[in-house]
């Protein structure tokens, strides 16, 4: 079944692409949610034409991620934790954390967008993650677990 994504799905595809899924995936599941839509002949006449459109302004979101990837390539990012006698953390560090460590070094993420590598982060050192910025602009970051 091909259908037509409204809004971008993490392993299946991003906003506006034609795809091809299992009948009971797209007909159960995504058309009934709204994150999809049977791809029709008009319906692909009119994204087409959606496309044809936003291809002006994506030059132009496509500058403004590089340029985001650029500075995150430069900032130092330390994600504070509260850290037992033996080097443990309480707890473990995840992508709301580092994206507000990222809010602190002047950059606006949205934490969906982070992927913490080697998850879960449970003791103090120097990881990486990735932060998918466009659908053509992923970043790899390094930052370090310090002691709060």
């Amino acid at each position: 079944m091909e259908i037509i994504l409204k809004q971008t799905i993490p392993n299946l595809g991003y906003k506006d692409d034609l795809v091809t899924v299992k009948d009971g995936y797209g007909r159960n599941y995504l058309i009934p949610k709204g994150m999809a839509i049977l791809a029709t002949t008009s319906a692909k006449k009119m994204r087409e034409e959606t496309l044809r459109q936003r291809s002006h302004k994506e030059q132009r979101v496509l500058d403004e991620a590089n340029a985001v990837a650029a500075q995150l390539v430069k900032a130092e990012i330390r994600v504070g934790a509260k850290v037992g006698e033996s080097g443990k953390i309480f707890g473990s560090v995840n992508t709301v954390q580092l994206a507000e460590a990222l809010q602190i070094a002047g950059l606006e993420i949205d934490r969906k967008t982070i992927v913490i590598k080697n998850e879960p982060i449970k003791e103090v050192g120097t990881y990486e993650a990735e932060v998918v910025l466009h659908r053509d602009v992923k970043q790899i970051i390094t930052f370090e677990v310090i002691e709060e």
